[in-house]
This record gives C-alpha cells, structure tokens and sequence, in this order.
C-alpha cells in the first residue's frame, strides 16, 4: 500500500484527452497562424509604412473585430467540420482528422467576413484611415491565401511532430532496453519538448505518459533499472 501511494503521488494519473484540450490547442495555435499571415499581409500591401505603423494597423484590426471573429471562426470551422468529416466521438484521432475538420468548416471564409467587418468598423470609426483600409480590403486575396497556406504549412508540421514523438519513443524503448539510462534521458527530454507543440491526441499521450511513468521511476531510483512487478504494473496501470 506504502509503494502505491508513493507512486500515485508521483507520477502522470491520466491519458486521457480532453475535448477542451484539443480546442485550446488549435484556438491558440491556428491563433498564430492566422496572426502571423494578417501581419505579412499588410507588409506585403503597404510595403512603405514603417515597423510601429504595421503594429499599430495590426492592433486596430485585432482589437475592432478580427481577433473576436477569428476565434469564432475557429470554434464554428472545427464544431462543424467534426459533422462534416464524421467525428462522432467529438475527439480528434489524428491530425488528419483536426485539418480534414478545420478545411471542411470553412474557417478561410470566416477569416474573411471577420476581415471586413473590422476593416470596415476602422474605417468608420476612423481607426485607420480608410485609404489604408481600401488597400488591404483590395488584396483581401492574397491576406487570406498566405493564411491558407500558413494553416497547411502548421499541420504539416503537426504531422512531423507525431513522427518525431513516435521515433523519439522508440529510441526511448531501445535505450531502456539495452539499460542506457544517458540515452533514454536525451530521447525523454526530446520527447517532452515535442509534445508540448503537438496536437494532443488520446494514443500519443497515452504512449507518452506511459514512458514518463517508467522513467520517472527509474531516475527516482537513480537510473536503477531494478523495477518491480508492482512497479512497472502502477505506472502502466496509472495512464489506461
């Protein structure tokens, strides 16, 4: 009961993945994303206008409507490309499924409509000035195909990121296997890292805490590979 209750207090009690947790990931990642392509879009634009300007118009537009629209843009693109692609679970299974999701609910058209709803209201209420606002709504275009492209460009990234946790597990595995405490340390804390930029999904966290578990009680242990039955059945039992 003693050992139990010391591995309970420290080790990962949970795999399992929330729909919260999902939806906050890409809320806060596509955020980024979309961000980052509104930025290189008015430098594109309005090639003469200096740092602070930028900022300033970025600002504008994010704080009179394209920030609030984007984040609904996101919320409706996801809950109605889960319908779309079949997700009845509610749950993303891969990243597949998440830009599958994302593609199908037509976020690029919601980025759109919150564009011209905060061009306009800056414009109106003298936020920016409305020449400024004439040219960014008349290459609107290429502003939304760079996003488009950016939000592709993330979810190749996330598929490379779920290919690299899978490689780093199994080095992990390999190093444990043949005792190399100094070389499953290098694969857990690659392993960690990635994670921390990948989309969460239930098998991949469920592998990842797994290997956590282990490692944790083998470092408390001072890189002694010596686990009992009882111990490697907790740590395992912990994350099912």
């Amino acid at each position: 009961m003693e050992l139990a209750n010391n591995l309970e207090n420290n080790l990962l009690t949970s795999s399992d993945v929330t729909l919260d947790e999902q939806k906050g990931f890409l809320d806060t990642t596509l955020g980024k994303v979309i961000n980052t392509g509104l930025d290189t879009g008015i430098r594109f634009l309005l090639p003469d206008l200096i740092e602070e300007q930028v900022i300033d118009i970025k600002d504008a537009l994010l704080n009179n409507g394209f920030k609030a629209g984007v984040e609904e843009a996101i919320s409706s693109a996801v809950d109605f490309g889960k319908s779309v692609v079949g997700i009845f679970t509610g749950k993303f299974e891969s990243v597949t499924q998440a830009e599958n999701a994302v593609k199908s609910g037509g976020i690029i058209d919601g980025i759109s409509d919150a564009l011209d709803y905060a061009l306009n209201f800056c414009s109106k209420f003298g936020k920016i000035p409305s020449a400024i606002c004439s040219v960014i709504k008349g290459g609107k275009d290429a502003i939304l195909d760079t996003i488009s492209n950016n939000i592709e460009d993330e979810f190749k990234n996330q598929v490379s990121s779920v290919e690299k946790i899978n490689k780093y597990a199994e080095n992990w595995k390999d190093c444990y296997n043949n005792q190399d405490f100094e070389g499953m340390e290098k694969a857990y804390n690659k392993l960690e890292k990635e994670l921390d930029k990948t989309l969460p999904l239930e098998n991949t966290i469920k592998e990842a805490r797994n290997i956590e578990n282990i490692h944790i009680l083998i470092k408390n242990k001072g890189g002694d590979f010596n686990l009992s039955q009882e111990e490697l059945e907790l740590a395992q039992k912990l994350v099912v």
